[in-house]
């Protein structure tokens, strides 16, 4: 009896209750060894590549660093100075905000809104139709055609027009007046949000189970927008979250555009961004430091960015 009795212990699977963390950890890791080893490669380089620059510029941050001597540390003064003695950067922040503010939400709606309007076409329609509205993003003529149309002098489409309508007596430099650059590098951004974000909703759409819309219509689900709240956008909350992710990294990251189209800088610093206050301290100035601690902002308005998302998206279709 004694036997039997030990045999069984010895059959009866071990709890995790059991065993110490990292030795049931060890055992999952083993259990699972193929599947980790196919992870690995993303996770060196994911640890390489993002990780440690994070956590090196975290530490870089309190220090005053010029790339040639040791790094000195100083705390909180690279802080201090930013949000104190900074004009200029918070003049950046107030920008960033802005083009976030706007862009961010309205290049997300659009996307989805064409997205959705594209996914009821055929096949064929809807392949050609995608790549129109895609190109904008993944051309470089798109910065040349704006260019042309609001060209400062009067062979510019725009200030043609607006000549040739009366409606003003000489050319606008519109590139050149602080009061139009933001405006247009807004609608720029807007006109070339449909990128990766567009096509990952593209592809939700196309994977939502039609099943599901037959049990919603015996549920009491009577439109098309209640299928779109309570069936359509809770089943693609994955792409949602991604096409977020996407939508955040391009409305706080926009200072291509506006090198594109207005110069760096622009003109009175009107469209000066956070990407511009780091790329001048960190690649002109070398103050590693100071530009350590701009870089340290940026991810923590994103970061925060990123978690307020998340907690919208989580109370779709409740």
């Amino acid at each position: 009896m004694a036997k039997q009795a030990a045999a069984k212990q010895a059959k009866k699977p071990v709890s995790r209750k059991d065993m110490s963390r990292i030795r049931w950890t060890m055992r999952e890791i083993m259990r699972n060894k193929t599947a980790y080893v196919l992870v690995l490669p993303f996770m060196i380089i994911f640890f390489l590549f993002t990780v440690i620059p994070v956590v090196v510029s975290l530490a870089l941050s309190l220090t005053t660093f010029n790339m040639l001597q040791w790094p000195n540390f100083i705390f909180f003064d690279n802080y201090i100075r930013l949000f104190l003695d900074d004009d200029l950067f918070i003049k950046a922040i107030q920008n960033t905000l802005i083009f976030a503010a706007v862009t961010g939400p309205v290049s997300y709606v659009l996307s989805f809104a064409v997205a959705w309007f594209i996914n009821e076409l055929s096949p064929k329609v809807r392949a050609l139709v995608t790549l129109v509205f895609y190109a904008p993003s993944i051309s470089g003529a798109v910065y040349t055609i704006w260019g042309v149309f609001f060209s400062g002098n009067a062979y510019g489409y725009v200030n043609a027009w607006l000549m040739r309508l009366g409606l003003i007596e000489e050319p606008i430099q519109w590139f050149q007046n602080a009061a139009y650059v933001m405006p247009l590098c807004i609608v720029v951004a807007l006109w070339t949000s449909l990128g990766t974000a567009f096509l990952s909703f593209i592809a939700g759409l196309q994977i939502v189970d039609r099943s599901l819309y037959e049990a919603g219509a015996v549920d009491g689900v009577r439109n098309r927008w209640q299928e779109l709240w309570y069936i359509t956008l809770p089943y693609m909350r994955p792409q949602l979250m991604f096409g977020a992710i996407m939508a955040i990294t391009g409305s706080f990251g926009f200072g291509g555009i506006v090198d594109a189209l207005a110069g760096n800088p622009s003109v009175d610093y009107c469209a000066w961004t956070i990407t511009h206050h780091l790329a001048d301290y960190g690649n002109s100035r070398f103050e590693v430091g100071y530009a350590s601690a701009i870089s340290v902002v940026l991810f923590a308005m994103m970061f925060g960015a990123n978690l307020l998302i998340k907690r919208l998206l989580s109370k779709l279709g409740q």
